[in-house]
């Protein structure tokens, strides 16, 4: 059966109710590969771009390394001619990796190796990148893949993508161990005299305007950024070249002579020049620290949200001295763009703001409280990021300027106790389907508050319990256990035993005991949890109920559904009384207490509920949230158990459209659903076309969410089953076998899957 969404009540890590392995916003799986595969995001083309004699070839299948100075435009040249393999249906897989070291790299791989099902989210990420390499040597697809801005050739050792498809790779270094008789060497110059003149002219409307276009381009040597900051300086404050150059060389002493490349001298002056002519433009004031804040985030796209969150207007006023408004904000967007300071792309709001990595540099090379605005910069991030993912495009884009913040200013994030933006990109991995990504995160996360805060750390306890969470939904339910019992110890000792983050956590560790089979243990601790709460919060207090909502979740696991559905009805008359029927818990409770009669008995009852359910989510929620989508699967089911199989299984077809479309192919709903799908499938009939999508769903689970995660695990019981259904019995009895090996060895003997497989186990061997 489809599972309720999970409830979080606020205090330590959050308290975790709700059953099976989702929460609130449901973590992602994958559907296996749908060629063409595409992975990373190509940069746009610039405005005014120049086709340039240095690009002809890029297109064969070779390895070509684009070398040069900063800012001369190799990636550019590299997207120009790479954007055609990302719409040809042709080329299978088509990957773009940001490779500023080699941990990006290896991340990079792991993701396009995740994508076409040679690796799964638990691997070792070292192990994934080498399975992409080994992958590329072998196959007979057609693939390409841009490693774009390489800082030092060592980094992409024993990573280079093989001979059989096409390698495009760009860097300033030009070190002989790039160059090998295997791959084609492409040294980019700047612009030439003829280009030069000819991209001012493109730029500059006015023909007057170009009076001394030959100086500039001589001084500025012909580098495309700052013949694009300068072009547009001209444009705008109508001076003439020759004017431009008179003030570029006034300015001369502002940049430091000891530079890291041959033109950040140049690319230091024109930015000056151009920041200070933003600052004066309308909203007045307003560009340049806007500018300053977006210099920690990711250059490949800063979703527009950013720019106008509170705490980004509040930061804007306090340096313009006056109120500055949304508006004033996306006016000085325009004027970034206006003084190619930044770009902008309407089509892609998520990652709608461009600022070039050189122009980032230079701003935060020139601040004087770096740390103080990294921090403003990591709120606004925080400020935008939906509670609900509900786009996994933006939800990407998100970590990905988190990562670039943490990049350029992670001491200053732990400066004040740990900014919060750092617990949010790791739920934010783990909410995507990374949940083994998110546990690696935490447990790094919690070594270093560690270090930097003290193990007593109020921060530190927090990130231990979000590493107990995931733990126990990447699967490792017994670790989640371990480090729950370790956590709530040392919240006892620290606080005491009725401190709110010690019964948050309290509450955690029955829940997960509960998923590890221990459902007396679960019941007492909760027990012990609900009377505590009573005398410490209140009967009426959302703790309170949450944990009753636990209670009787665990109590009919272990009695029956019949058992609970006056439990349950009792519990959403309270919460209805104390926080209203729209409220998200009681939403959550009635969504238990209508699966609880259908399993009850009451089928067709089941379908009713969960049809007005189903509506109060659409209209309290939306129909695209988690919560709604959870509700439609519990109701495809009952129509199903109600006798209306076609109907389920014509409802769970639209539903897995609905999941892919919202969450993507890799988010674990999107499974549940595809799940749902076969089993009604298979009461249709036809069972080898279903053991054959349970094969492929089976194949998706182990490589997303690992050998031994449960879902994986009753994934195999289910082919199993099926197998013996199409008349394969010996073949039924050798897959349970060691399914029940396995579920002993990961879950226990006394798990309720463990005695479920023996139970299935002997039938199957009566059969044969």
């Amino acid at each position: 059966m489809g599972e309720p969404p999970v409830v979080h009540v606020e205090g330590g890590a959050g308290v975790q109710i709700g059953s099976g392995n989702q929460q609130t916003n449901h973590y992602y799986a994958a559907t296996g590969p749908r060629w063409p595969v595409r992975v990373g995001a190509v940069p746009m083309v610039a405005d005014c771009y120049q086709e340039r004699a240095v690009g002809d070839g890029l297109a064969d299948p070779t390895t070509t390394v684009i070398t040069g100075m900063g800012g001369v435009g190799k990636t550019q040249i590299a997207a120009r001619h790479v954007r055609a393999s990302w719409t040809d249906p042709a080329v299978d897989l088509a990957v773009w990796v940001t490779a500023v070291d080699r941990d990006a790299i290896v991340a990079g791989y792991a993701q396009a190796a995740q994508a076409i099902g040679q690796a799964t989210r638990d691997d070792d990420p070292a192990a994934a990148a080498q399975a992409l390499v080994n992958w590329l040597a072998t196959t007979d697809r057609r693939w390409v893949v841009v490693l774009d801005d390489v800082q030092d050739p060592g980094h992409v050792h024993g990573l280079w993508p093989p001979g059989g498809g096409r390698t495009i790779v760009t860097t300033r270094r030009r070190d002989a161990a790039l160059r090998r008789t295997d791959r084609r060497i492409v040294e980019v110059d700047p612009y030439t005299a003829a280009e030069s003149t000819a991209y001012l002219r493109s730029k500059v409307a006015r023909p007057d305007l170009l009076d001394g276009a030959a100086e500039l381009v001589a001084e500025l040597g012909g580098l495309p950024l700052a013949l694009a900051q300068a072009a547009a300086f001209v444009q705008d404050v109508e001076i003439t070249c020759a004017e431009y150059v008179r003030q570029f060389r006034a300015g001369r002493d502002v940049a430091p002579d000891a530079l890291p490349d041959e033109h950040r001298h140049t690319v230091d002056r024109t930015w000056a020049l151009s920041v200070e002519r933003a600052d004066e433009l309308a909203p007045a004031g307003v560009a340049r620290p806007l500018l300053e804040l977006l210099s920690f985030l990711d250059p490949n796209g800063i979703p527009t949200a950013v720019v106008t969150t509170s705490v980004t207007l509040a930061y804007l006023g306090v340096r313009a001295n006056r109120p500055v408004s949304a508006e004033d904000a996306l006016r000085a967007v325009q004027v970034l763009r206006r003084l190619s300071l930044a770009d902008t792309d309407q089509a892609q709001p998520h990652l709608g703001l461009r600022v070039h990595a050189l122009v980032q540099r230079a701003t935060r090379a020139a601040m004087e409280r770096g740390p103080l605005i990294a921090n403003f910069s990591a709120q606004a991030l925080l400020d935008s990021w939906p509670e609900i993912e509900r786009d996994h495009v933006l939800g990407q884009a998100l970590r990905a300027n988190a990562a670039e913040l943490m990049r350029h200013a992670f001491s200053a994030l732990w400066s004040d106790g740990g900014h919060a933006v750092l617990h949010r990109y790791g739920r934010s991995m783990g909410e995507a389907g990374l949940a083994g990504s998110a546990r690696d995160y935490f447990e790094r996360m919690s070594a270093v508050a560690a270090r930097v805060l003290g193990a007593d750390h109020p921060t530190t306890l927090t990130l231990r319990g979000e590493l107990g969470t995931w733990r126990g939904y990447s699967g490792d339910v017994a670790g989640a256990v371990a480090e729950l019992e370790r956590l709530l110890a040392d919240r006892v000792r620290l606080a005491g035993p009725e401190d709110e983050t010690t019964l948050t956590t309290r509450h955690n560790l029955a829940y997960w005991r509960g998923e590890a089979g221990d459902l007396a243990g679960a019941l007492a601790e909760l027990d012990r949890q609900r009377e505590v709460e009573r005398r410490v919060l209140g009967e009426d207090d959302p703790r309170t109920l949450t944990t009753r909502y636990t209670r009787a979740l665990w109590r009919g696991r272990a009695e029956g559904a019949a058992s609970v559905v006056a439990e349950f009805e009792r519990l959403l008359a309270d919460w209805v009384r104390v926080r209203g029927a729209d409220d998200p818990g009681t939403l959550t409770v009635w969504h238990e207490l209508a699966s609880c009669r259908g399993k009850a008995g009451d089928p067709a009852g089941a379908v009713v509920e969960f049809g007005r359910l189903v509506a109060d989510q659409e209209r309290v929620h939306g129909r695209e949230h988690p919560h709604t989508l959870a509700a439609r699967h519990e109701l495809a089911d009952w129509r199903g158990e109600a006798g209306d199989v076609a109907g389920a299984a014509a409802e769970f077809e639209r539903l897995v459209a609905d999941e892919v479309r919202l969450r993507g192919p890799d988010h674990p709903s999107t499974l549940d659903a595809r799940s749902g799908l076969l089993r009604h499938r298979a009461r249709l009939g036809n069972l080898p076309a279903v053991a054959e999508g349970l094969e492929q769903l089976l194949a998706d689970r182990t490589r997303v969410l690992g050998p031994d995660h449960p879902r994986t695990l009753t994934t195999r019981g289910s082919l199993a089953t099926v197998r013996g259904g199409c008349g394969d019995v010996a073949r039924a009895v050798a897959e349970t076998e060691q399914l029940l090996h396995d579920r002993i060895r990961v879950l226990g003997p006394n798990h309720p899957d463990t005695r479920a497989t023996q139970e299935h186990l002997a039938f199957w061997r009566a059969r044969s």
